[in-house]
């Protein structure tokens, strides 16, 4: 863990760099950034989460209506006594589970990779059905000259994976559902692998095992196939919960380079590593079996949902320095440093 370096500066964004978008609300979390660079500069697509304004005795949960020519946000009240509200991040009323907030996707640019400032709009929103319940948790990959995006769309039909793409983060085009409910946690490889697109994703799969990675190809980006289970939780220690892929997969010399997420029964998440063969990314040559970031800042261990660090977005440098955006305590994003031969050495 001493090979990844904290920024002294963390957290470097948190809900004070946003005003909310929605009427009698307040930003929850900024949190789980996709990154890139873009020309020169850096770019976080991170996720922002929004809640009601709650009044005495009773609790509103926000939601985005489809009914009327436009997606328009509307919230369900309860009595606040009839509510399970243990988990911060969702409740159960009756069949129906619920979020406590709803998230869009914001830019945030940089020309130095430390200092952001977030575009004054939401670059993506809700905008169908299968969004109500908000999109979260973008994963950013480049292929030629295209950057696409993975990102989770909720509703009452659960979690979703979809695909949308830009050349130039100001325009965006949505391509719609690429892997249907449950699913989440999907990063696509920056090339084609033997003539085929490759996407890593976490289906909910937990009557006979845990849930784990999967692999999947693509002749298009829009035909998914040949599914098979990669890597799975090491039920014995820190991954006794979940496990999921992070960002896009790093390329080197030895193999691709895997960062993932794990939460054990207490929901404390950490990060991993694994490394992927070359030719054949469903085969695992390596991975830490001790996490390579612990939740240990009190930014980290208290916030929204404590005891959270979370990657999704991650930067190489020319001279093989690593940036590794996360999200801390569901709350802030952070920052913290190491190199690829760190990372390599990290697995050995």
């Amino acid at each position: 863990m001493s090979k990844i370096i904290r920024n002294p500066n963390n957290p470097i964004l948190t809900t004070k760099d946003l005003q909310p978008t929605f009427d009698d609300s307040r930003v929850v979390g900024v949190l789980n950034p996709g990154a890139c660079k873009f020309g020169d500069d850096y770019i976080l697509v991170a996720r922002v989460a929004e809640s009601c304004v709650q009044q005495d005795g009773w609790y509103r949960a926000p939601f985005m209506s489809f009914d009327g020519e436009k997606p328009v946000l509307k919230t369900s009240c309860w009595k606040t006594a009839e509510i399970d509200l243990s988990d911060p991040r969702k409740f159960r009323f009756g069949s129906q589970s619920y979020l406590s907030s709803i998230s869009h996707l914001r830019l945030a640019r940089s020309k130095d990779g430390l200092h952001f400032t977030f575009d004054p709009e939401p670059f993506m929103a809700a905008e169908y059905p299968d969004e109500a319940f908000g999109i979260e948790d973008a994963r950013i990959t480049r292929i030629e000259s295209t950057y696409y995006l993975t990102y989770t769309a909720i509703s009452k039909d659960s979690h979703g994976v979809k695909l949308a793409a830009t050349t130039d983060f100001v325009n965006i085009k949505r391509y719609g559902m690429m892997l249907p409910p449950e699913n989440k946690d999907t990063c696509l490889f920056p090339e084609k692998i033997n003539g085929k697109y490759i996407a890593l994703h976490r289906p909910f799969t937990d009557h006979f095992n845990l849930p784990g990675i999967w692999y999947c190809e693509s002749p298009d980006l829009n035909h998914w196939g040949n599914h098979s289970c990669i890597l799975r939780p090491d039920a014995n220690n820190i991954e006794s919960k979940k496990i999921g892929a992070g960002p896009e997969p790093l390329k080197t010399e030895n193999g691709w380079l895997l960062l993932y997420h794990s939460a054990d029964d207490n929901s404390v998440y950490t990060l991993h590593l694994c490394l992927l063969d070359l030719d054949d990314p469903r085969v695992v040559l390596k991975r830490t079996r001790e996490p390579i970031l612990i939740p240990q800042a009190p930014w980290e261990k208290e916030g929204f949902f404590p005891n959270v660090v979370f990657s999704n977005g991650w930067i190489k440098e020319d001279d093989g320095r690593v940036l590794i955006y996360y999200g801390a305590a569901d709350d802030s994003i952070c920052l913290a440093e190491t190199t690829i031969d760190d990372l390599l050495s990290c697995l050995d």
